[in-house]
């Protein structure tokens, strides 16, 4: 054979080693691109990896820091069911001191080796002659895991294209790791911020029937101690229904108006109690967008907490305009939106101050000038100082009451923002505030969300 053709041939070996690289590259980006969970992609992989390196088994140790070990978290070959789950010291057998170093370690003969863990392999009765233990490396250099790739099929060594192609696979893996735990904090992160919005919102929704239920035994309380008076006056024979009748006005008239409060509250409730103990599970409900009347939704919670505003000496009052078309949205929503307007402004208030919520809207032209529902909610109260107004709608929203957590103006923002509308704030110190949202009345014709 020449020197050109040993030149050709070396070549060939060259490209052929290339592409085996570029189709291993290939099919774990491929792999990235389409799973989310952790294990299928790191489970297709190490399939990858065994087959263009044509080993018989391997296996990936990943790092634990809460029990500062390394476990067998992912293997492929015959004794997977019994090493899975196996954990190391962080310093322990071929694996820690790869995991402690950061480097690729090949061993041709893993008999030889004095850091070899023997008694594993003897545990699950399996002979390993060569393996290759590659780092799983952060893009910060964090130390991840280890990937092992075990036995060359056909007793040969792992030879240079090998181990290169081992360590790309491997490299692959650890940004498959990373992806995927960063897109599970990212989930855990949007769970948890929806169980804090769903939290307030059941603190603030159990305040009305609770109200409403210590009303109605006063004001219930207060008519059997009258009809018992009566009763002790009559005289034998004596009609004195009118009498008993005036006694038993007050709570024949607000009686039918507490009891709905109460049973709305409580529905209002266990569907939001429902939505944490989907959270809990890791499912967070996409919004349901249907037609529904907001000022009909405006007047619900209207019957929700007027009482809470007659109690605080606040006059509430809404004022729905007739006519409009239903809008496209997810209802549930927006009465968490209409109630936290509401009931913070209430809140803000004083003795003889009052909230209006005006829902009204322009069912012509473009959004945001038309084609909206716009609801306002004005107070009389002390006002909003620029200061707190600047941070009102954001992540850093400062309350001013004492037990307050400030997320009820954000809940507001967030249910704008999934209608695609708009929030604008007008707020004078020591006259009061206006806040008016824009709703589109059909899905896709809001634009960018603005707040003014």
């Amino acid at each position: 054979m020449d020197g050109k053709t040993e030149d050709v041939d070396g070549l060939r070996r060259e490209v052929s080693e290339l592409e085996r690289q570029m189709e291993a590259v290939r099919r774990i980006a491929v792999s990235l691109s389409t799973a989310t969970e952790l294990e299928a992609l790191v489970r297709e992989a190490l399939n990858t990896s065994l087959e263009l390196a044509e080993a018989e088994a391997g296996s990936i140790l990943l790092h634990h820091p809460e029990k500062q070990k390394l476990v067998f978290a992912y293997v492929v070959g015959e004794k997977a069911d019994e090493l899975m789950g196996t954990e190391l010291d962080l310093d322990q057998g071929l694996a820690g001191k790869v995991f402690q170093s950061g480097r690729t370690f090949v061993s041709e003969d893993v008999g030889t080796e004095r850091a070899h863990l023997r008694e594993v392999a003897e545990k699950i009765d399996y002979v390993t002659r060569n393996m290759v233990t590659v780092p799983l490396m952060s893009a910060e250099t964090e130390p991840l895991g280890v990937m092992q790739v075990l036995n060359k099929r056909g007793g040969g060594q792992f030879d240079e294209h090998d181990i290169n192609l081992i360590e790309i696979i491997a490299a692959q893996i650890a940004v498959a790791i990373t992806t995927v735990r960063l897109h599970e904090e990212a989930r855990l992160a949007t769970v948890v911020r929806f169980i804090g919005n769903i939290s307030h919102d059941v603190k603030n929704m159990i305040t009305p029937p609770m109200t409403g239920a210590q009303t109605l035994e006063i004001i219930a309380n207060d008519c059997f101690r009258k009809f018992d008076e009566c009763l002790s006056r009559a005289e034998p024979g004596e009609d004195r229904a009118g009498e008993v009748a005036d006694t038993m006005g007050k709570l024949r008239e607000l009686y039918p108006d507490i009891v709905e409060m109460v049973l709305e509250g409580c529905d209002v409730v266990q569907q939001r109690m429902a939505q944490i103990s989907a959270a809990v599970k890791g499912i967070v409900s996409e919004p349901q967008f249907e037609p529904a009347a907001i000022c009909s939704i405006a007047q619900r919670v209207e019957n929700m907490l007027k009482h809470q505003a007659e109690r605080r000496g606040v006059t509430l009052t809404v004022e729905a305009a007739g006519g409009l078309p239903p809008a496209i949205v997810d209802g549930r929503q927006i009465y968490n939106a209409v109630y936290n307007l509401m009931l913070n402004a209430i809140d803000a208030c004083e003795e003889g101050d009052a909230v209006t919520f005006r829902c009204h809207g322009v069912p012509d032209g473009e959004f945001p000038g038309g084609n909206c529902v716009i609801m306002e909610c004005m107070d009389t109260g002390p006002g909003i100082p620029g200061p707190i107004m600047a941070k009102l709608f954001t992540d850093e929203v400062v309350t001013t009451k004492p037990m307050g957590t400030g997320l009820g103006t954000r809940i507001v923002k967030d249910v704008v923002d999934v209608h695609g509308g708009t929030v604008e704030v007008e707020s004078e110190v020591g006259v009061g505030t206006t806040i008016r949202c824009r709703i589109p009345l059909e899905r896709g014709a809001g634009n960018a969300n603005t707040t003014s």
